[in-house]
């Protein structure tokens, strides 16, 4: 089962207060925040609605909080093999 990455890129301020409540519908609030979502017609629709306001990709599955985070995390640059001995 295939489902929607969907990622708030641009603020709703101003936009009317349609458009805001089919980005709340989809559960996105502020910007850069990722949502879920199983590939459907309604939800095809909804992505239509705000398609100038967010990201859309199409993944096999879908990824958790914790995922999410650790996948924004960068890479530490350096790696210790053993410690120094005093």
């Amino acid at each position: 089962m295939s489902f929607f990455r969907i990622t708030l890129m641009r603020s709703a301020i101003g936009l009317p207060k349609r458009t805001q409540g089919v980005l709340k519908a989809l559960g996105l609030r502020r910007r850069m925040k990722t949502v879920f979502y199983p590939v459907s017609h309604d939800v095809a629709g909804q992505i239509m609605k705000v398609k100038e306001l967010v990201k859309v990709e199409e993944v096999a599955e879908a990824k958790t909080k914790d995922e999410l985070s650790a996948e924004r995390r960068p890479d530490p640059g350096f790696f210790i093999e053993r410690a120094v001995p005093r």
